[in-house]
């Protein structure tokens, strides 16, 4: 076999050979081998990253959808049609000569999702503002699970589940991670929002669907200032936050954003050879056409709350963190999506100054896109062990 070659091998060889050094001889990381279908887990684990810290750091990349998302594979677009007809008229062919819609068209998109929600969570009523973010609903459902697994991690077997708050901080308009946490976990969510209407949308979606109906709260936040603060209230406990956060540092760099999400579609339609019918096309020359203006119309939607603040993603996460603090006793494990990796080292480094001793950066890849989370939590092992005790 090969492996006694090798062992051979190395034993005629100590003699003839210099004794390499320490550098050569470290243990290099075993590779996961799994099936081509299953999802690809590496772990790299880091205690006492730097002087005088003592917070355990978890490195975690995850290949693929997870396991319990729904959406693993290619849309079935029978069973969505079945479960939403109007998606049917938005259903065009790819070269391959399979169902599919136009991405770069907004009502497709809407509809798609409805189709979606209809289908896998029994969500009876689904529907968002115009302009408002319409989220692609397979990654934001994997945040969710892998936020769930974060809990699972705490106990040996499953967590408890159907006893778990959560809070979703900017909620949006299309409450699309309290529907999964509900649907999917039991979870009892409370969502937040400095939009009023994003509120009131949010709501009319809770009110029309039994299964979220008493098990989704949502809070106006009236402070823009404020993350936590006036929502957390004293003496709840939370086990866990979620966070899509505005990535964009003004309306200007959200909306040119968006044109370059719509060149790309453009662009991997053409390679394709899906076409794209002439009335999509100069609905999304009117687009481009009002950049400037004061409200920029975005391809998939999005408020200015939604996609933008002052300062960006790395300004509005730091502010996240250092608020945090005040309620760490409170909650088990915050989370937030993190869309530029060059802004995890530094929120990372910030978190170990404000005392959190459990830090996991959670990287998960759908093919060539590559999404992550940070979860912090100021409590050890031991600590969370008791805290989850008394729930």
């Amino acid at each position: 076999m090969k492996t006694n070659n090798h062992n051979a091998k190395q034993a005629q060889s100590k003699t003839a050979k210099l004794k390499p050094s320490k550098e050569a001889t470290k243990a290099k990381p075993k590779r996961v081998k799994s099936k081509p279908t299953a999802q690809v887990t590496t772990v790299a684990k880091t205690t006492a990253t730097e002087k005088n810290s003592d917070v355990e750091v978890i490195k975690i990349a995850k290949s693929g959808l997870h396991d319990r998302n729904a959406h693993r594979g290619r849309y079935d677009f029978k069973k969505l049609v079945t479960a939403e007809p109007q998606l049917q008229s938005f259903v065009i062919k790819n070269p391959k000569g399979e169902d599919s819609i136009n991405f770069s068209d907004p009502k497709a998109v809407k509809m798609l999702n409805k189709a979606l929600l209809a289908a896998h969570y029994d969500i009876e009523f689904w529907d968002i503002p115009d302009t408002y973010l319409c989220p692609p609903i397979p990654g934001r459902a994997d945040y969710v699970h892998r936020v769930a697994e974060l809990l699972d991690g705490e106990v040996k077997g499953k967590y408890a589940h159907n006893k778990v708050r959560a809070l979703d901080v900017g909620v949006g308009a299309n409450c699309i991670y309290p529907i999964v946490g509900v649907t999917q976990y039991g979870w009892h969510y409370t969502g937040s929002d400095v939009d009023p209407k994003s509120i009131e949308s949010a709501q009319a979606i809770v009110e029309r669907n039994a299964s979220l109906n008493g098990n989704i709260d949502l809070l106006q936040q009236t402070n823009e200032s404020n993350i936590y603060r006036g929502i957390i209230q004293p003496n709840e406990r939370y086990d866990v936050t979620t966070c899509n956060p505005p990535f964009h540092r003004s309306a200007e760099e959200a909306a040119m954003g968006s044109q370059r999400k719509l060149d790309n579609l453009k662009a991997n339609q053409r390679k394709k050879g899906v076409k794209v019918h002439s009335h999509q096309v100069k609905a999304h020359q009117v687009k481009a056409h009002q950049v400037k203006a004061s409200q920029p119309v975005l391809n998939f939607g999005g408020q200015n709350t939604e996609l933008w603040c002052e300062g960006g993603e790395a300004v509005f996460i730091r502010k996240m963190a250092n608020e945090s603090q005040a309620f760490s006793a409170q909650v088990l494990w915050f989370t937030t999506l993190i869309s530029k990796k060059d802004n995890v080292r530094p929120m990372r480094k910030q978190l170990e100054k404000l005392g959190v001793k459990a830090i996991r950066v959670v990287e998960m890849s759908q093919g060539q896109k590559v999404s992550r989370f940070i979860a912090w939590s100021y409590m050890d092992k031991a600590q969370r062990k008791s805290w989850i005790a008394l729930k």
